[in-house]
């Protein structure tokens, strides 16, 4: 990939909106990656390896839990200045945003909300800067949009919990040090711990074979006996309602992200149109090309009014699941459906890594199933405006 051509776009003129703290923090995220990651990503993404050496740019920018309180080592910054981040990290890669977006949202966030002073201070210190890097483990082989259906358990022994069972599809997981793990009691319960690398039984082989997100590390997460030591249980919140609040805060920074991937094949798009020429003029001059570049601009600019509005009532402490999960469903899908036009624009050079486009729609195919399908999405909607769930 050559030099890093972005151009940001504000259709809207969204930036009015936008604090001059909010403008700053994004801008830095900007110039960091055009300049550490983006002349490197696609070379990244071939070798399906994740680039760690950017992992102590990414905590100095804030891309790891830029909301938690600077006493735990966060930035203390707020909902829209974190998915800015995500949008920026995302507008390089959708792996680049995850493996960030996991962190803050997944592993940071459940220790800041359901631990206690003791895990605060061990944890959130260190996964701030990357000195450690963490994951998070819901998902099972057998139970994906069923969370609620996990096999994963821990039995008390007394002095310690033993944890069995199985994570499947987890980013950051062959290198974390810490995993945020779910698991159910000998009553059914759902139960938080912390596991951490080096502890006897708990292994995390690394997954082959991705043709999405190859540039962001995925594995399983595999316990076999494994003595978790009691005061590594999150005593702040259980239940399925607890990884499902993650989960809120995670989705709420893919929704940003996808804009900026979206952005990024616009932008694309937009300047191979002008400068291609075929039949004597650019083929930005043709109709059918202004219509997907037109309709481009419109359903960003859509996507990017219904997420700062998201992101006030974040703020507010006022967003619901439902909305974080339209504003998800819609952003990704979005997204996909501007890289696949992006692509036709670029015509056969759409297919190669001199652009970005195929790299952001294979990533984007991966974005659109986690963290909630983009059918459960639509579900969740459906059940919040009947009260009906149809998935039950």
């Amino acid at each position: 990939m050559g030099t890093d051509r972005y151009e940001a776009h504000d259709y809207y003129l969204m930036d009015e909106l936008l604090t001059d703290e909010h403008k700053l923090i994004r801008d830095s995220a900007r110039a960091w990656v055009k300049k550490e990651v983006s002349p490197i990503i696609e070379d990244y993404y071939e070798r399906a390896d994740f680039p760690s050496q950017i992992i102590p740019g990414l905590g100095e920018i804030g891309g790891f839990g830029p909301y938690i309180p600077a006493e735990y080592g966060g930035a203390g910054l707020d909902q829209i200045s974190y998915g800015l981040i995500m949008q920026e990290l995302e507008r390089c890669d959708s792996g680049l945003r995850s493996t960030s977006s996991v962190q803050s949202s997944l592993v940071m966030y459940p220790i800041w909300k359901f631990g206690n002073e003791e895990q605060r201070k061990k944890y959130l210190p260190k996964l701030a800067t990357g000195e450690y890097m963490g994951c998070f483990g819901l998902t099972e082989p057998d139970h994906g949009s069923n969370p609620g259906g996990m096999i994963t358990n821990i039995k008390d022994m007394g002095d310690h919990y033993l944890l069995n069972g199985a994570k499947m599809w987890i980013s950051n997981a062959p290198f974390a040090q810490v995993a945020v793990v779910w698991a159910k009691d000998e009553t059914g319960r759902i139960k938080g711990l912390i596991v951490e690398r080096g502890m006897e039984g708990f292994e995390t082989p690394e997954m082959h074979g991705k043709h999405s997100l190859r540039a962001s590390a995925t594995g399983e997460l595999i316990f076999n006996d494994v003595k978790v030591p009691k005061e590594n249980l999150l005593p702040g919140k259980d239940g399925l309602g607890a990884p499902l609040q993650c989960l809120d805060s995670a989705r709420y920074g893919i929704a940003w992200g996808a804009i900026g991937a979206a952005l990024d094949c616009y932008d694309s798009a937009l300047r191979y149109s002008k400068e291609r020429i075929q039949f004597d003029k650019p083929i930005a001059s043709f109709q059918l090309v202004q219509k997907k570049l037109a309709e481009m601009i419109t359903e960003i600019t859509k996507a990017q009014l219904l997420t700062y509005r998201l992101g006030q009532l974040r703020n507010e402490g006022r967003a619901t699941s439902a909305q974080i999960s339209m504003a998800k469903r819609n952003n990704v899908d979005m997204a996909l459906k501007i890289a696949r036009e992006a692509r036709q624009i670029h015509g056969a050079m759409g297919i190669t890594n001199e652009y970005s486009i195929m790299r952001h729609m294979a990533n984007l195919e991966s974005v659109i199933t986690y963290e909630g399908t983009h059918d459960i999405h639509l579900l969740i909607t459906g059940m919040d405006v009947t009260g009906i769930a149809a998935f039950k």
